[in-house]
Order: C-alpha cells, then structure tokens, then sequence
C-alpha cells in the first residue's frame, strides 16, 4: 500500500471516531438555529410590527384632520354661499333707509307707509335669518377694524373727539364675519 492511501484511511477513521459535537462543528451550514438567532429575529419582527404601527396611527391621524378640515371648509362655504348675493343687497338697504326715512318726514298716505315698511322690514328679517348683521357705530370710539373714516369734523363736545359722530353708510356683518365697513365722520 502507498503511503498516500495510508492517509486517506487513517483520516476516515478520525473522522468516523469524532464525536457528534466535533462533526456539527465542521458543518456549520446544518446547525439548527439557537435560542440567540430566534431572539434576533423576534426582535427584528417586534420592531418592524412597531414601525407599522406607527405608520398606521399617523395615517389615521392625517386622515381624521382631514375630514375635519373639510367638514369646516363645507361649513364655511354654506355659511358664506349667499355672500355675493347678500353684498349686492346691501345698497337695497340703504335705499331703503333713506326711504324710510324721508317716509317719516313726508304727509304720505299712511296706509301706504305702512305697508311699504312691512315689506322693507320683511326683507330685513330675511337677510338677519340668513346671518347679516348691520352693526352700530354711532356715538362709540373709532375702530379701524370695522370703521372706515371718510372725514373728520370739529365737535364741541371733549367727549366725542376720537368718536363716531355721523354713520354715512352702515356696516354689516354676515355671520360674524365684516362684509362692509360703516363709512362715518369722526370728531376732533
């Protein structure tokens, strides 16, 4: 026998000699995965169930603010719809001041008067359910956030300097929102 076919008996039989644990050694590849790789992977799982988790929560959160985003919007849009409408009945109003006003003054036929005035305040009632608001400036501090000056004049009265002394035009509100400055006079 060669020397060489020595050998290669000689290391079959260390090799049939080993015990199972110097065998499970050399191949690494059929080792069945230990408690620390199972804890490992648990780990990797909890954190990628965590991170949509998370994700889910801040989706449902953007969508939540989203419907009420949009249901404030829709609401605003019903409560302003008729805000072009109402705008260009503003002068209707004034109108109807002055009329009413030189009614008063005038010896009309009374009857007429009166009915005259029943539908100006039935118009009144109507735009005030749908939200307008004319608001007061006579006699009260000047506010430039609701007031616009066209003019100022001379008052005797200390007390009325820096207040509203005449309302040429009135202002209105539309759902608490200004939708026309007062036009008025101030004293100095």
């Amino acid at each position: 026998m060669s020397k060489n076919h020595i050998n290669n008996q000689l290391e079959e039989n260390e090799e049939e000699e080993m015990n199972p644990t110097q065998r499970n050694e050399e191949n690494v590849d059929d080792v069945e995965p230990t408690s620390e790789d199972n804890s490992d992977e648990l780990e990797n799982v909890k954190n990628a169930l965590e991170e949509q988790k998370d994700k889910y929560i801040r989706l449902f959160a953007e969508f939540d603010n989203y419907k009420r985003r949009t249901s404030k919007e829709m609401i605003d849009i019903r409560l302003t719809a008729a805000k072009d409408l109402i705008v260009s009945l503003l002068d209707v109003l004034d109108d109807m001041d002055r009329a009413e006003e030189q009614m008063s003054k005038s010896e009309s036929d009374p009857q007429l008067v009166e009915g005259t005035l029943l539908i100006f305040n039935k118009l009144r009632r109507l735009l005030e359910a749908k939200g307008l608001k004319a608001f007061e400036t006579l006699h009260t501090e000047f506010d430039v956030e609701k007031d616009e000056a066209i003019s100022e004049m001379p008052v005797e009265d200390k007390k009325l300097k820096g207040k509203v002394v005449a309302e040429v035009q009135k202002g209105y509100l539309l759902n608490d929102k200004l939708i026309r400055y007062a036009k008025v006079v101030v004293g100095k």
